[in-house]
């Protein structure tokens, strides 16, 4: 089953989770080869299409024109978006295993790196939209995949760490709260840095 966890089999765990689900249950994975085997691939998708689509299109932000950087500002933008995510799932499977003993859940760190990865599929799949980095379009799309995300998360929960599914729900709300509260501070972090000059120059 590790070797099935670290393989790229995306549209498996993405459509047909309970199967992947099922398998992670009862094992302990090694967090290392789920992080450097499959997560970080993964984490590089949506860097790249920013780039590329930042590239291309320029980023449309509401604005009559789009706004185009130079290469090096993309890269640093992209670079940035990168390590960002890695953080942001590092720390959210060290959250989920440091609730695991209050919800009686394994502690086993392996697995709740497997499910954070497989739980962040669909947001990475979707990234595909910064292709054209139109905000109201990138919206659109990532909508469905994060209301996806959330059920493979809900439903993932109680299956691999073994536990009940009302333990389950209340597991994973108290995740989601941890992602709402961290994506709020990302934001407020990000515009306190570019309004005190460190980032792009937006010329607003």
């Amino acid at each position: 089953m590790i070797n099935t966890i670290t393989s790229l089999q995306l549209l498996r765990s993405v459509f047909n989770p309970q199967e992947i689900f099922s398998g992670l249950a009862g094992t302990e994975p090694a967090p290392g080869r789920i992080l450097l085997r499959y997560t970080l691939w993964l984490l590089l998708l949506p860097p790249l299409f920013s780039l590329i689509g930042g590239y291309t299109f320029g980023w449309r932000l509401g604005a009559a024109q789009p706004l185009m950087f130079p290469v090096g500002t993309l890269l640093l933008i992209s670079v940035a978006y990168f390590i960002v995510l890695v953080f942001g799932f590092v720390s959210t499977a060290i959250i989920s295993r440091w609730m695991a003993s209050t919800y009686g859940a394994s502690d086993a760190l392996g697995l709740h790196f497997a499910l954070v990865g497989i739980v962040g599929e669909p947001l990475a799949l979707a990234s595909v939209a910064h292709l054209f980095p139109d905000v109201f379009f990138n919206v659109l799309v990532m909508i469905p995949a994060m209301i996806w995300s959330m059920y493979l998360l809900y439903t993932g929960i109680p299956v691999v760490l073994g536990i009940p599914p009302e333990r389950g729900m209340l597991m994973a709300s108290s995740l989601v709260g941890w992602l709402l509260v961290a994506a709020v501070s990302l934001l407020g972090l990000t515009m306190g840095l570019w309004v005190a000059g460190v980032g792009p120059a937006l010329a607003v």
